[in-house]
């Protein structure tokens, strides 16, 4: 184990029995909110300080077995053998196990989300990609069991989407998702093409995480004009004969939001408002990385829409995500939803960076 892992560690139980002697205490039940934290404060150290103790626990059967390595007798060499591959087997795990547990958690990755896709270069070849992107991410939600709701559309004359955006909810959906944000390529032949040639095009995707209500960025009503329109894209009859679409425009950034989905102008109201307080959110986020990307260059995380994060190349079956030197030959499964060795990949490598970064720290 590294030593700045095993300081933090030893530093973990130091603060447990701190917080033993504070919960003993006969008055602490007089502050039930300075209970509940301290509580919830027990809760999170004692689960790293059990697997830490069962890893010095492992260390020291490990070193036990050793002696017996020196004893005459082969059957008990070979029992110690096996003892020590057990132990070293355990305290590995229990290592990558605690080495997660360490990392800092970004109180968002438990949010729902809202997932944006605008069709970029490439005209309609864009649009149908973005339909194409749309289906990807909606058949991986549907395999997590998330629920998935458009927010808003505007559909191409060929069946793709100028810009679309859904609502996803579940267990991590927003740590999940959260990679997906930037510019994504395709290379194919399009539709359109009667020579065969094949063209290249982008659309852009936006990963928002919904703000909780108890922190959600401060909207001043002044601040926010609302118009209301007749919705553009299916809905039924009665969304299409009257104007219960609504976009919400903030004044101070330009930063627009809509919603058409629903069938009441408040509805699509209150969802407007929800997107346009994530996007507002997501301004403050992005320049607060724009400052810690001065000291600290990080290759994924930063969700800047004009990066180029993906290629998708229909000929040769190709899949590749340039943030993480990642190359797929199964393309047509992850257009189906397989997303799962890529967000796997995406997240090992921003805890190696997570990692990398405490360890500078220590």
């Amino acid at each position: 184990m590294k030593p700045f892992m095993r300081a933090q560690l030893e530093r973990s139980v130091q603060r447990l029995s701190e917080l033993d002697f504070l919960l003993s205490r006969e008055d602490i039940m007089q502050d039930m909110t300075q209970f509940m934290q301290l509580s919830r404060e027990h809760a999170e150290v004692s689960a790293r300080v059990q697997p830490y103790q069962r890893w010095l626990q492992m260390q020291a059967d490990s070193e036990t077995a050793r002696w017996l390595l020196q004893d005459p007798d082969p059957a008990v060499q070979s029992m110690a053998q096996e003892e020590i591959a057990h132990a070293l087997e355990q305290c590995d795990q229990l290592e990558a196990q605690l080495q997660r547990m360490l990392l800092p958690k970004d109180p968002d990755d438990e949010r729902p989300a809202f997932l944006e896709i605008r069709a970029g270069t490439g005209g309609d070849e864009s649009a149908l990609f973005a339909a194409d992107l749309l289906r990807m991410y909606t058949r991986f939600s549907a395999a997590k069991g998330w629920r998935v709701e458009l927010v808003s559309e505007s559909p191409s004359e060929l069946g793709g989407f100028k810009e679309v955006v859904i609502r996803i909810a579940g267990d991590q959906v927003y740590g999940q998702l959260k990679f997906e944000s930037g510019g994504h390529r395709v290379q194919r032949v399009p539709v359109t093409e009667t020579q065969g040639r094949i063209h290249t095009s982008a659309c852009t995707v936006a990963v928002l995480a919904e703000p909780d209500e108890a922190d959600a960025v401060q909207i001043n009503p002044a601040d926010i004009r609302i118009d209301t329109f007749r919705a553009s894209g299916a809905g039924g009859q009665h969304i299409n004969k009257t104007d219960s679409a609504v976009r919400i425009t903030h004044l101070p950034t330009g930063i627009v939001a809509e919603c058409q989905d629903g069938r009441s102008q408040h509805s699509n109201k209150a969802q407007a408002l929800r997107v346009l307080t994530a996007r507002l959110q997501e301004k403050e986020r992005s320049e607060r990385a724009a400052k810690d990307a001065a000291e600290r260059k990080s290759l994924i995380g930063s969700g800047d829409r004009s990066d180029r994060i993906r290629t998708y190349n229909f000929p040769q079956g190709r899949f590749t995500d340039h943030r993480i030197n990642l190359t797929l030959y199964k393309l047509v499964a992850i257009m189906e939803g397989d997303l799962g060795d890529v967000i796997d990949a995406l997240q090992a490598f921003e805890a190696a960076q997570q990692l990398a970064a405490l360890e500078n720290s220590a």
